[in-house]
């Protein structure tokens, strides 16, 4: 076996490849789309290698152990995650242990944090991919040892020493990438409650033009400047996923995880109208910004099967939004909401409470907010400051954050807060999290519109299991200690 590329074990329910790495409160769970790419380039590089998904397949480090033993692979890529860190790290000193394969370590943390990484693994970590990963690692694997050729990459000199190669430029044409290699993963077990069941993502574009300061992939993978794919190369894809699980259009959707499917009007629309032009009967939803709404293009993207918009507001509070680097206004919220139900577009909102300046009064107007506006549903999250982001280096330089290693980044495995400012503790703006989440969905007209809406009865599977799963979060009925098995 010449590589396994593993999304290696953690507490159980991590998801190690949304924006924030967390156990999420809804128990989301989404394939490792990045991994994905990556595995389909050294596939088209001609090589042998195998895609495990160990939280989807719900398996421990034994279970890798055995893997590492059985395939005798010549390399092994590992993602890594803030939370994570320290269990990534132990899984790559495992693979090391059971075989002898030079280990890549790939993502988020590993990527702002290279030398420190490598430091940490004293061994166990061969090279860091910095960045937009998916030809590093071919290039590293191409090129191993000589790895002084590969650009974009910190790794063990034979002196023992730590190096780091010039940076990276960013991949200019997306449409060269192949297509995921979903074929290694059971897409069925892969869930998110807000969404259809079963959910492909699609990634159309790759980017975000847009500052807000606590927002990590921009800032740490993928870049500012949003690249994208050819319509027709994204309406490739979708057919492609069919063929590969046919579920998704009975019943399911795609999803497109770009940070921003509508920031480009034009590519957007060309995009749906392929999508009729080839008359897909699919049903799909996007990430959107308030100061994108239009509704020339809401009403097409309707036409071509468009269900929701998920939208980041925030806040409620023009002062946060400001200080958050957001570029919008409570004003243009308002007026997207009013554009999308003409549409007759859902719309998922997301909020963030912990951010510089915020107070229990900007809370209370957030929450009040995300009442008002008539939402489909909406999620509330407390701001983590991540490595590699302007929120970071702010909250560190003020001293504000009160966990000392990364794995206090979660408690008992959930989402959690790790910042305290003077007169908002970290405590007080998780209890505020909790307190927007029952506001909003224990409303008894919220509750049973949310039932009777029911489209069909893999829709009926997917509200009554994230419903489960957000009361087991709500009750602590689920939060057993999370030790790595």
């Amino acid at each position: 076996m010449d590589v396994l590329v593993i999304n290696e074990p953690f507490v159980k329910d991590f998801c190690r490849t949304q924006r924030w790495a967390a156990r999420t409160r809804g128990r989301v769970l989404r394939a490792p789309d990045w991994l994905a790419y990556a595995t389909a380039v050294l596939e088209q590089d001609g090589l042998e290698v195998k895609l495990y998904d160990f939280p989807a397949m719900n398996w421990d480090r034994e279970m890798l152990g055995r893997l590492v033993t059985t395939h005798r692979p010549r390399y092994i890529v590992l993602d890594a995650t803030t939370p994570s860190i320290y269990s990534d790290i132990e899984c790559a000193r495992l693979c090391k242990e059971k075989g002898d394969a030079a280990v890549i370590m790939v993502g988020p943390h590993c990527s702002a944090l290279p030398e420190e990484t490598l430091s940490e693994g004293a061994g166990a970590v061969d090279v860091v991919c910095i960045g937009e990963y998916d030809y590093t690692v071919r290039d590293v694997i191409r090129h191993y040892p000589r790895l002084d050729e590969v650009d974009g990459i910190c790794f063990w000199t034979d002196q023992g020493e730590v190096r780091r190669t010039s940076p990276r430029p960013l991949i200019a044409n997306l449409d060269d990438l192949p297509f995921p290699a979903w074929h290694h993963l059971d897409l069925m077990k892969y869930f998110d409650g807000g969404k259809l069941y079963p959910y492909i993502d699609i990634i159309s574009g790759r980017g975000c033009p847009n500052r807000c300061i606590f927002c990590l992939w921009p800032q740490v993978m993928h870049g500012t400047r949003y690249r994208l794919r050819s319509p027709e190369n994204v309406v490739d894809e979708m057919q492609h996923d069919i063929s590969l699980c046919p579920r998704v259009v009975r019943g399911g959707e795609f999803f497109f995880e770009d940070d921003t499917f509508t920031v480009d009007k034009e590519r957007a629309m060309r995009i749906c109208e392929e999508i009729l032009r080839r008359g897909l009967k699919i049903t799909f939803s996007v990430n959107a910004r308030v100061d994108t709404a239009d509704e020339e293009l809401f009403r097409l993207m309707k036409r071509a099967g468009c269900r929701e918009l998920l939208v980041g507001f925030e806040s409620g509070d023009d002062g946060m939004l400001k200080r958050m680097h957001k570029n919008a206004r409570v004003e243009d919220a308002r007026e997207f909401m009013a554009i999308a139900k003409k549409a007759r577009l859902d719309v998922h909102g997301c909020f963030v409470f912990g951010l510089p300046g915020e107070t229990v009064e900007t809370m209370d107007r957030s929450i009040g907010f995300a009442l008002s506006l008539g939402l489909h549903t909406a999620q509330f999250a407390g701001a983590v400051p991540f490595p590699g982001t302007d929120y970071y280096e702010y909250c560190r330089g003020k001293g504000l954050i009160k966990a000392r290693r990364w794995d206090e980044w979660l408690h008992a495995g959930e989402q959690a807060g790790v910042i305290e400012y003077a007169g908002l503790s970290n405590e007080l703006i998780n209890r505020y999290v909790d307190k927007g989440l029952k506001k909003f969905y224990f409303r008894p007209h919220y509750m049973i519109r949310f039932l009777f809406q029911t489209r069909s009865r893999s829709d009926l599977y997917r509200k009554l299991r994230g419903a489960r799963n957000f009361f087991a979060y709500l009750l602590g009925l689920d939060r057993e200690k999370s030790a790595t098995k």
